[in-house]
């Protein structure tokens, strides 16, 4: 029999809400789960990408990756994993600086077999590139044989990867298909293999709102019954809490009733997130928010889900100037990606703090394909339609970086191995 953790989307180094104790629960996550491999003394720890939250880490986080790296080596445990769309670079990958260190496998098309399972690895794709690939792997003699892979395959959310084309096309039978990239655990079983997802271990989104974990994998047909050969646990993470409060306003109500329904809740150290419906009053989001850090949150973010309408001589709602901006954009006849990029600075969904997030993810899943940046003749109803790839949350469901050459703000460095303030690349080790 042979044990592994299966985990993924670690994100090390996402600041989220720009807060740095976010920041290192990121790491600490990350480090719990390298923590229980060791307790348990598993076969492996196998990651499906998504290591790093961005392609040039900072150097606490790289410094802090490899400690808990360290941590496993000393225990005698590989670590293999694939390169995910958020960490790529486009020359190497820090997993192949970890390899060299001695302290990471980067799995690919020859099988690297612990126990008795071969495991492969398949990197990140672009969708403009899959239909170049041919899932042409090496044999193996092991017992079992599984792949590891980044991306978002049927039959789960939001899936726009073809599972059983690969398993049909590809030269090894595989046992199970170990992936990452979609933020929510899940597992199914196709065309005879399972496939599962693991989940972050950390809360990348706020919709991400049931707890963290990974999965613990074991490969033996006696001890699921015979013919499954593979038994897949969830295992759950101590993570930081969040509290999600929903605050229904009757008409009359307003500030003090969205403060009683915070202060139900313990909001120590927690990350706390409002959000307000109903009929009530006006709602100032800054003075709850305040409000929920006095109360010792961590964390607090308000949202106001209500649409409110003007004087009733005008006949008009704030959502009606939102449609003469999509007018005028149409007859603008903006690039496939421009719309994806005006989408993302438009919506509602998208909180201020996570726009460039989206931006830089939107623009980096198109780079591969030059016709999208090329202006629509006849305006959006020639090119792709803004929002195609977006979760319910209004993000993508698989956030990409922008390219090697963009600082933080957009402009093109002059001197692109030159990295920025904070930060390393790979071209200073690679």
């Amino acid at each position: 029999m042979t044990r592994v953790i299966h985990t993924g989307d670690t994100h090390v180094g996402y600041q989220q809400y720009h807060s740095p104790v976010r920041r290192q629960d990121f790491l600490d996550a990350f480090g719990a789960v390298v923590d229980d491999a060791v307790d348990d003394d598993v076969d492996a720890v196998v990651h499906a990408g998504d290591l790093f939250h961005d392609r040039r880490p900072e150097l606490p986080d790289l410094m802090g990756t490899i400690a808990v790296l360290r941590r496993l080596a000393d225990a005698g445990i590989p670590f293999l994993a694939v390169v995910g769309n958020h960490e790529s670079t486009r020359g190497g990958q820090w997993l192949d600086l970890f390899e060299r260190l001695g302290l990471a496998t980067r799995l690919g098309d020859a099988p690297t077999v612990v126990g008795d399972v071969a495991f492969y690895g398949l990197d990140h794709v672009p969708v403009s590139r899959r239909d170049e690939l041919e899932y042409a792997f090496e044999p193996h003699d092991a017992d079992y044989a599984a792949l590891v892979a980044h991306g978002l395959f049927e039959p789960f959310a939001h899936a726009d990867w073809d599972t059983e084309t690969v398993l049909d096309e590809s030269d090894v039978d595989f046992d199970a298909m170990l992936l990452g990239d979609n933020h929510t655990p899940d597992s199914a079983e196709v065309a005879g293999t399972w496939v599962t997802y693991p989940g972050s271990t950390e809360r990348a989104s706020a919709s991400e709102r049931e707890g963290r974990g990974y999965n613990l994998v074991a490969f033996d047909g006696a001890a699921v019954g015979g013919d499954d050969r593979v038994e897949i646990r969830r295992r759950a993470l101590d993570t930081r809490e969040f509290v999600f409060v929903s605050v229904d306003l009757d008409a009359g109500e307003g500030e003090a009733r969205v403060r009683e329904r915070v202060r139900e809740h313990d909001l120590a150290d927690a990350v706390v997130l409002v959000e307000i419906t109903g009929e009530g009053d006006p709602v100032t989001p800054a003075a709850v928010e305040a409000f929920a850090d006095a109360e010792g949150a961590l964390v607090a973010r308000v949202t106001d889900r209500r649409t409110v309408e003007t004087d009733e001589e005008f006949d008009v709602s704030f959502a009606d100037p939102e449609a003469a901006v999509r007018e005028r954009i149409e007859e603008m006849g903006l690039s496939a990606a421009g719309l994806d990029v005006d989408d993302a600075v438009r919506s509602d969904s998208i909180a201020d703090a996570n726009v460039r997030e989206t931006v830089k993810s939107r623009v980096e899943e198109r780079l591969d394909d030059p016709a999208a940046f090329a202006a629509a003749d006849g305006g959006a109803g020639e090119g792709d339609a803004a929002g195609d790839d977006t979760t319910d949350d209004g993000s993508t469901g698989d956030e990409r970086p922008t390219g090697d050459d963009a600082t933080d703000d957009g402009t093109e460095r002059s001197d692109p191995s030159t990295p920025a303030d904070g930060q390393v690349s790979m071209e200073d080790y690679l």
